[in-house]
């Protein structure tokens, strides 16, 4: 007897692009993409024409930090390490021993402490247009773990919790006290080519 052979059965393919369809849609829907990335900087004001300029900082005021296109950092002009900006910065910020060539503080009336010396610190950080971008967000990282530190450790022995809980709790008047004896200055100077020396 000849046999007789069975017809392949197709599958029917047609819901498979609509299940396919209903995945997609599901993981855009219920996946979340986290946009909080990126350096937390407030811009200067716009540029007021009848503004009267600025009266001029003093050099013992001024922390320069210039960053070439050799990845080379220049500290106050003192060739230095990545791993050795913190503690400069932080020692330039605070000037813990009232040094003449640190910033001069001037009394400040701030809640919870009175009145308390404030230093007039700024820091100015200039790159090259060859800086690489991994210096610059290392640069960036260490200046503001300076502050970081130096307000972690003033909330600490004032309030018995560091800065970034008061943060976390949002404590807006302690948060406010901290930021005002240790204000975050940092002036970036537009990009140049300084060369590789």
């Amino acid at each position: 007897m000849p046999s007789k052979r069975r017809a392949l059965q197709e599958i029917n393919a047609g819901s498979m692009a609509d299940i396919a369809f209903l995945l997609l849609v599901f993981f855009l829907v219920t996946t979340t993409m986290d946009s909080d990335w990126g350096l937390a900087r407030r811009l200067p004001p716009p540029l007021d024409i009848n503004q009267p300029e600025p009266p001029p900082i003093k050099d013992r005021n001024v922390f320069v930090v210039l960053a070439n296109a050799n990845d080379q950092l220049l500290v106050e002009g003192e060739i230095l390490e990545i791993g050795q900006l913190r503690e400069k910065a932080k020692e330039f910020i605070a000037n813990p021993n009232d040094l003449p060539d640190l910033p001069e503080k001037k009394p400040t009336k701030v809640k919870f402490f009175g009145d308390y010396p404030v230093s007039k610190q700024v820091i100015s950080l200039q790159n090259d247009n060859g800086t690489s971008y991994d210096l610059y967000i290392q640069v960036q990282n260490e200046l503001a773990a300076a502050y970081s530190e130096l307000r972690n450790s003033l909330a600490t022995e004032k309030f018995g919790v560091t800065y970034d809980y008061l943060v976390e709790v949002n404590d807006k008047p302690k948060i406010s006290a901290i930021r005002d004896i240790y204000p975050q200055r940092i002036s970036e100077a537009e990009p140049k080519n300084v060369g590789g020396q």
